[in-house]
């Protein structure tokens, strides 16, 4: 008999909703282009524009600052590296997609060091700007919302408002943020926000960057004059359509996020009383709703995941973007877990469809997976 399956890996990718399959099946018979003026083209287009206000809505920005990218990723490369800046400042807890164009500018960078709970430490911001040399060139700072791995959400609001008065232009990566939480694109006081499609239950493959009027920035991806000269490419119709009914579905559920951290707090809860060895990793920081990563000490992540994944559970090994190479969690050597701890850590992030008795049936197998008869250091 085949195991059922419980899939608890949604900041990896959510599953497709069915109203993004079904936009995306009403797209593919849209085939106009969408830059061109004809009736095939100006349907395709009317569906881009509607997306984009359905993706400008989830995060409360307007329809105009929404920037189609092929996914966050895209979108946190050409906040980065959309022109020069006199200095750069970032987390070095940060997703790899933030750390590694920031590491790559030419500018002097600066990097934010993580508190024990996963929260970065943001104090040294403020002197950090008043260091700046003067210069018409502005700086450029960087903070997600939430951290992937940990669920850790950041003070990015805090962060914005202490750089303001010196010009600095923030962005925030909300790859992990939106959909789950509220994010309020205009209250945060950001100027580009990154977010991405699939973490919602959109397709792969498609993102934003929200540009706030009036940002200086420039295309990465030239050629054409889509997306307000930003990013050049005939627009993917067909993913952009599900993106925005991700979004919008994504915005109408967001009053269930406390239902579903009902549903993550028992699940630390379970387990702790279960296996009191198990390590909740910045159990002591706001997190994100739906994610908890737990830790036996001297247990191996890849063995425990390939033992959940046979008794028919999807969990990651820290960040899926790199989970095909066993190596030390970045997040986690920035927050000081010790080496025994940070090797068995294992991400659940549940999801709209979980339920109480996903959360059970995990916790039975997570104390039958981390026995020491089960499972040798």
């Amino acid at each position: 008999m085949t195991t059922p399956r419980t899939y608890l890996d949604h900041n990896a990718t959510q599953p497709l909703r069915a109203r993004a399959r079904a936009a995306m099946i009403a797209a593919m018979d849209r085939f106009g282009n969408p830059s061109s003026v004809h009736a095939e083209g100006r349907a395709a287009r009317a569906m881009v524009d509607a997306a984009r206000e359905q993706v400008a809505a989830l995060v409360n920005a307007k329809p105009g600052e929404v920037v189609f990218t092929s996914g966050a990723t895209e979108a946190n490369a050409l906040a980065i590296g959309g022109r020069a800046w006199r200095a750069v400042l970032f987390g070095n807890a940060e997703h790899a997609a933030v750390l590694a164009p920031a590491r790559r500018v030419t500018a002097v960078k600066t990097e934010l060091p993580c508190r024990a709970d996963g929260v970065q430490d943001i104090g040294g911001a403020e002197a950090w700007a008043l260091r700046l040399p003067a210069s018409d060139v502005p700086a450029f700072a960087s903070l997600a919302m939430a951290n992937g791995e940990t669920g850790v959400v950041q003070p990015v609001a805090q962060f914005a408002a202490m750089l303001a008065p010196f010009g600095v232009v923030v962005h925030s990566d909300a790859a992990q943020a939106a959909g789950r939480v509220p994010v309020d694109f205009t209250a945060l006081g950001v100027s580009l926000l990154s977010v991405s499609a699939h973490k919602m239950g959109g397709p792969k493959g498609v993102g934003a960057l929200i540009v706030r009027d009036g940002t200086p920035l420039e295309a990465l991806h030239v050629g054409g004059g889509q997306e307000r000269g930003r990013r050049a490419g005939t627009e993917n119709v067909i993913a952009i359509a599900g993106f925005g009914a991700a979004a919008e579905d994504a915005r109408l559920e967001l009053d269930r996020a406390q239902m579903i951290s009902a549903l993550r707090d028992s699940l630390d809860a379970q387990i702790l009383r279960k296996t009191p060895e198990t390590i909740v990793i910045g159990a002591g920081a706001a997190r994100l709703p739906n994610t908890t990563l737990i830790s036996v000490p001297g247990r191996h992540a890849e063995t425990l995941v390939i033992k959940l994944d046979l008794a028919g559970f999807a969990v990651s090994a820290g960040a899926a973007c790199s989970s095909g190479k066993v190596a030390s969690s970045h997040v986690l050597e920035a927050m000081g877990v010790a080496l025994e701890i940070a090797r068995g850590a294992v991400r659940v992030s549940l999801g709209p469809e979980t339920t109480a008795e996903d959360i059970e049936k995990f916790v039975a197998a997570w104390t039958a997976a981390t026995g020491t008869a089960a499972l040798a250091a």
